[in-house]
């Protein structure tokens, strides 16, 4: 199975900056990577909707062989990743709002998290929350609308701009220093948000620590690739590539196809 690909799912382009900070972190993997842009958001959906989603994606990644499969969804991973690990014969590696190093790092002991509504509204939240803000006040935030318009290609589009104005104002009034993304998609609204945020305002994101995570499973589990040439990349995407083709520009030799899924 040392050769097999790493399997990563999204509900659409967002999860790429997971795939990013897995593919610097170890280059040598092949991995497979689903956009479900079709049915982004996956916030706005029931839970059992949302579970349904990601065993249809799960199922995909386990047919093309994939050795381990990372939830690059929070959405996903707060809702579904319970059942997955429960009836699935493959690692999985899920993805929740960083929490803990905000509230370990914050000296306001106030911060921000922007994320969707099917990640907020989670037990599985919920009880990270508990776990690691003691003390912490946090300023919780739907993103709605955020996750179309980067489906859209508009992360730098001047509506964009706006939504993520009319919802910080209130974290900066209640004097967050830190800001959790929430949301795989988000880390590509950094510019824009660092062109709102005042200086001493941190944005946190998981991308780094979900890859730190991913290879410590592999190495555990005698998983990890033991070639020295630089693995494939397989990019699927269920609506229009071009989208994802432009999250990927600085990516060479990527494969990015249709598929219906």
């Amino acid at each position: 199975m040392n050769d097999h690909p790493i399997g990563i799912f999204d509900s659409g382009v967002g999860g790429t900056s997971i795939w990013k900070e897995i593919n610097a972190l170890l280059p040598y993997e092949d991995t497979i990577y689903l956009a479900d842009s079709k049915n982004a958001p996956y916030g706005e959906k029931a839970p059992e909707a949302i579970v349904a989603l990601s065993i249809k994606n799960t199922e995909l990644l386990i047919n093309e062989g994939c050795k381990i499969v990372v939830v690059a969804c929070n959405t996903a991973t707060t809702n579904a990743i319970d059942y997955l690990r429960k009836n699935y014969n493959v690692p999985f590696i899920g993805i929740e709002p960083a929490i803990k190093p905000a509230a370990l790092r914050s000296r306001s002991k106030t911060v921000g998290i922007l994320a969707t509504k099917g990640t907020l509204s989670s037990s599985l939240f919920h009880s990270t929350s508990e776990n690691h803000a003691q003390g912490i006040k946090v300023i919780e935030q739907v993103g709605k609308g955020l996750v179309p318009l980067i489906e859209q290609g508009k992360e730098n589009a001047p509506e964009t701009e706006e939504l993520l104005k009319n919802y910080l104002t209130p974290m900066l009034e209640a004097g967050i220093d830190h800001l959790v993304l929430g949301c795989t998609h988000y880390p590509y609204l950094v510019p824009v948000l660092r062109k709102l945020l005042p200086e001493n305002v941190k944005i946190i994101d998981s991308g780094e620590a979900v890859a730190r995570q991913t290879k410590f499973v592999l190495d555990r589990k005698g998983l990890l690739n033991t070639s020295k040439v630089a693995g494939s990349a397989r990019f699927y995407s269920n609506m229009d590539t071009s989208i994802l083709k432009s999250f990927l520009k600085e990516v060479g030799g990527a494969e990015v196809l249709h598929l219906n899924f």
